[in-house]
């Protein structure tokens, strides 16, 4: 039986390269969650991530970063991974 672990990790960012970063870290795997926060620390979307989530399913969270990267100048993501 193996253990998991849950490591978090934050990146800072601009709101131009918001999307283009998170597209990056899901195509690493193993991200159980992603929070992007504003500059102040204030939480301005969450959206969990499980095994096999890709394509068509993320257009929406796409959609959503999109927004959020046109509203803030410069955030912090959040990236809570899985380790076993």
């Amino acid at each position: 039986m193996s253990e998991e672990t849950v490591r978090t990790e934050e990146y800072q960012v601009s709101g131009d390269d918001l999307v283009h970063k998170v597209k990056e870290l899901v195509h690493e795997g193993n991200i159980r969650r992603i929070i992007i926060k504003t500059s102040s620390g204030k939480p301005l979307l969450e959206f969990p991530l499980t095994v096999g989530v890709v394509g068509a399913v993320l257009l929406p969270v796409w959609a959503a970063l999109g927004a959020a990267a046109a509203l803030v100048t410069d955030c912090t993501i959040v990236v809570e991974k899985v380790e076993k």
